[in-house]
C-alpha cells in the first residue's frame, strides 16, 4: 500500500494500514505555524500536533510591515521585502525540517493596506503555501483558544497586542465571547499619534471606553498576549529580581502593571535599567504598549495581568485537536513526556501516582483538584536528573523543572514541582537556600514537603523500580502511618527506611510503623 513519508516522498508498506494508524502517523509528524505579523514575521515549529506542544524551532524577523500603514495606507517597501526575504529562508527551514504540515496566517497589516493582497502574492510564492488572511475577530477567536491551550482555566479577557491591532475577547474555562479589534497595536499607534504619547494617550482612551467587551473584565485577570507586553512583563520581572526567568503565566498586580506602565510612558526607555533584555527593535513600542495597558486597566479594574506566551499560533494548533484531546492535562502530559525520555523507569511514576493516591485518601488530608494535578505532576517528574551525578541532581531537576515549557502550571504550581524534586534529592536541609521558596503559600510549601518527604521513602524502598510500590502500601489509620513490607520484600526494612518513614509520619502527625503485609 503507497502511503507518503515524512518528506513527502511515495513509500510502500508491507501490510495494510489503519486509517487509525494513518491518524496517528500523521499526528506524530512534526507541523509548523508562520505568522505574518505588522511587526514581525515568525516561524514557529513544533514536534507533532499534540496537547502538549513540543516548540522545536522558532525565529522571527522585526520587518515592520505595519509601519506608516495608519498615515500612508500602504506596506513599506523595505519591510516588503525583509518580509519576502525571510518567507524564503522559512521555506527552506521547513524542507530541511522535513516539515509537509505548514499553515501560514497573516494578519492586520496586510488585511488594512492597500497593496496587502499584492504583497500576499508574492509571499505565498515565498512561501509554498497557502495564506489565511485572518480578520480581527478570526484573530480575536484564534487568541483566546490559544489561551484556554495553555493557562488552567482562564477566566477574564484576552488582550492580543500586535503592531497594527488590538483584539480583545472574554473567555472563561472553555468558552468563549465575541472578539473585537482596534487600531491600537504598537505601529498603528505611534503612526496615529505622530509619536506624540500624550497624542496617543487621548487615542487609547477614546477606543478603549467605548468597548463593551472591557466592561465584563472587573476584579478578573486580564490576559496579556503580544511581544510588546512580554518586553514590558521581562522589564517588571528584572526590576522586581524575580525568582524564576519563565515568562508564560507570570501574573502582576494590576495597580502594580498601572504604576510601571505609567513609568514607561513617562521615561525614555533607552534609560531604563536591564532594557538589554528588551531587543532594540522592541523598545520604541515600550511606551505605546505601555499606554493601551494603562488605558485597559484604568478603563476595567482588572484583578491582575496574566502574561500569555501562547496566543493566535497555539489557537490554531489547539482547533485541530479533537473533542478528546483538548480535555486532556497539558502539564501532566508534558510531565509524563518528560519521564519517558528522561527517567531511569519510565512507568514508575504512575506507580508513584497511585501509591501517594492511597496515601492521601488514608490521611484524610483535603486536597483541592489542583493539588491532585500538581502532585501526580511532581510524582513523574521526580527522577528526571537520574543521570547527573549524585550532588547536582537537586540542581539539575531545579533546573529541567523550572525552565521546561510547560503550560497550564501557574508560577507558584512551578516552584512547587521544581521544590518537590529538589527536597526528594537533596532532603529537608535544602529548603532554605531555594529562591522559587518565596512564591509558594504556607498551605503549598507544606504540602511540597509531606510529598518530597514520601518520595524519599518511596525511592529508598524500591530503588525507583517498577513493581515494588503496588505491594508495599502506605497507609494511615488510627493516628499511625503503616509501611507494609510483604514477606517478599521484608529484607528491604533497614534503619534508614525507617527514619524516612518516620520523617513523613512526622509532618503527618503520625506515629510511623513497618510492619508484615499480606500479598497484594
Amino acid at each position: 500500500m503507497a502511503s507518503l513519508s515524512r518528506n513527502g516522498a511515495l513509500a510502500r508498506s508491507s501490510s495494510p494500514r489503519t486509517r487509525a494508524e494513518a491518524s496517528a502517523d500523521a499526528a506524530a509528524a512534526p507541523v509548523a505555524i508562520v505568522d505574518i505579523g505588522s511587526n514581525s514575521v515568525r516561524l514557529v515549529a513544533y514536534a507533532a500536533l499534540e496537547r502538549a506542544l513540543t516548540p522545536i524551532f522558532n525565529e522571527k524577523v522585526m520587518c515592520g510591515l505595519g509601519r506608516g500603514v495608519v498615515t500612508t495606507g500602504r506596506l513599506p517597501e523595505d519591510a516588503m521585502r525583509k518580509a519576502l526575504q525571510a518567507l524564503r529562508r522559512f521555506r527552506a527551514l521547513c524542507e530541511i525540517m522535513e516539515i509537509c504540515d505548514v499553515e501560514v496566517i497573516a494578519t492586520a497589516a496586510a488585511r488594512d493596506a492597500v497593496n496587502g493582497a499584492a504583497f500576499l502574492d508574492g509571499a505565498r510564492a515565498a512561501i509554498g503555501h497557502e495564506i489565511s488572511l485572518l480578520s480581527g475577530g478570526r484573530e480575536a477567536e484564534l487568541s483566546a483558544l490559544g489561551v484556554m491551550s495553555a493557562i488552567h482555566e482562564p477566566d477574564g479577557v484576552v488582550g492580543d497586542l500586535g503592531g497594527g491591532s488590538l483584539e480583545l475577547i472574554e473567555v472563561h474555562g472553555g468558552s468563549m465571547g465575541r472578539g473585537v479589534t482596534l487600531p491600537l497595536g504598537g505601529l498603528a499607534l505611534m503612526d496615529a499619534s505622530s509619536r506624540s504619547t500624550r497624542h496617543a494617550v487621548r487615542i487609547a482612551r477614546k477606543a478603549i471606553e467605548e468597548t463593551q467587551t472591557l466592561a465584563k473584565l472587573r476584579g478578573r485577570a486580564f490576559y496579556a498576549v503580544g511581544g510588546t507586553w512580554r518586553a514590558l512583563a521581562r522589564l517588571h520581572m528584572r526590576q522586581h529580581n524575580y525568582p524564576l526567568d519563565v515568562m508564560h503565566n507570570y501574573r502582576i498586580p494590576a495597580d502594580d502593571a498601572a504604576e510601571f506602565a505609567n513609568l514607561l510612558e513617562r521615561v525614555d526607555s533607552e534609560a531604563l535599567a536591564d532594557i538589554a533584555s528588551v531587543s532594540a527593535a522592541r523598545r520604541p513600542l515600550l511606551a505605546y504598549g505601555a499606554i493601551v495597558l494603562d488605558e485597559v486597566i484604568r478603563r476595567a479594574k482588572p484583578k491582575e495581568v496574566v502574561i500569555s506566551a501562547a496566543g493566535v499560533r497555539e489557537g490554531l494548533l489547539f482547533e485541530r485537536l479533537s473533542e478528546e484531546a483538548r480535555a486532556a492535562d497539558p502539564l501532566v502530559l508534558a510531565a509524563r513526556e518528560l519521564e519517558q525520555a528522561m527517567a531511569r523507569a519510565p512507568g514508575y511514576g504512575d506507580e508513584l501516582v497511585a501509591w501517594t493516591d492511597a496515601l492521601i485518601a488514608s490521611s484524610g488530608l483535603d486536597e483541592t483538584r489542583e493539588e491532585t494535578r500538581l502532585r501526580h505532576a511532581a510524582c513523574l517528574l521526580s527522577d528526571v536528573s537520574w543521570r547527573a551525578h549524585p550532588d547536582y541532581r537537586a540542581s539539575q531537576s531545579m533546573n529541567v523543572i523550572t525552565n521546561s515549557a510547560f503550560v497550564a502550571v501557574d508560577h507558584p504550581g512551578r516552584a512547587f514541582l521544581a521544590l518537590v524534586a529538589v527536597l526528594r534529592h537533596a532532603g529537608p536541609d535544602s529548603e532554605g537556600a531555594l529562591p522559587v521558596r518565596g512564591l509558594l503559600t504556607t498551605r503549598l510549601l507544606e504540602r511540597a514537603r509531606l510529598l518530597s518527604a514520601a518520595l524519599r521513602v518511596a525511592y529508598l524502598l524500591s530503588a525507583a523500580m517498577p513493581g515494588v510500590l503496588p505491594r508495599t502500601p502506605l497507609r494511615m489509620g488510627d493516628g499511625r502511618l503503616a509501611l507494609g513490607l510483604p514477606d517478599e520484600f521484608a529484607e528491604l526494612a533497614s534503619e534508614r527506611l525507617t527514619s524516612r518513614t518516620k520523617a513523613l509520619a512526622r509532618l503527618l502527625g503520625a506515629e510511623a510503623a513497618i510492619e508484615a503485609a499480606a500479598p497484594v
